[in-house]
């Protein structure tokens, strides 16, 4: 598949998963998910699904630190409704990293081990756009995804569709949205807030 090369650059996130490694997918569940996979998923490369990879990656580092994230042990907490503002292409996203589903996931196995139901609300009553919780121990970081304080993806894609565009601007438009991507990617200590 054809991509861009930024895409290599951007840093995969590391998670183990006991219920891959319970299945045979490898002995040590350990699961790295790359951007272009997320990518592959979403079906396309934009501001949000770049912000919602980068919510997993800041937000998890926030509350593991150090340690590895265990996906399927994570709940994940959305401000908005599916319909509001892509938060269904976030909370998307954020599925494809955690696991975590709403009422359609893996129900686990008999006994209820690895079930990823019930683990990702929308219209959630939280402050921030997104709260990530451990099972493990109750610990939370909320996360804000700003990509207005670097660039503006609405003037990015009007250029393109407005009254105004050029057939340079409509030709162009491909490869200046994606360098808006990556200029999400390397001001993310910027577009990203952990409150």
């Amino acid at each position: 598949m054809e991509y861009k090369a930024f895409f290599d650059e951007i840093e995969q996130i590391k998670l183990q998963d006991e219920l891959a490694k319970f299945l045979g997918v490898n002995s040590d569940g350990i699961i790295e998910i790359s951007y272009i996979d997320i990518v592959k998923t979403a079906g396309h490369s934009c501001g949000t699904v770049a912000g919602a990879y980068l919510t997993a990656e800041m937000g998890f580092k926030a509350l593991f630190g150090e340690k590895v994230p265990k996906r399927g042990e994570i709940k994940v907490e959305l401000k908005r409704k599916p319909e509001e503002d892509n938060a269904g292409v976030v909370g998307c996203v954020l599925s494809n990293i955690t696991g975590a589903t709403t009422d359609y996931g893996f129900g686990g196995i008999p006994g209820g081990k690895f079930n990823r139901r019930n683990l990702l609300f929308y219209g959630a009553d939280i402050e921030s756009d997104v709260r990530l919780t451990r099972l493990d121990t109750g610990a939370s970081v909320e996360v804000n995804y700003r990509p207005g304080k670097v660039v503006n993806p609405m003037q990015i894609l009007m250029s393109a569709i407005g009254e105004n565009a050029t057939e340079e601007d409509k030709a162009s438009f491909p490869t200046r949205f994606q360098e808006m991507v990556k200029k999400i990617f390397d001001n993310k200590e910027l577009v990203i807030e952990i409150v």
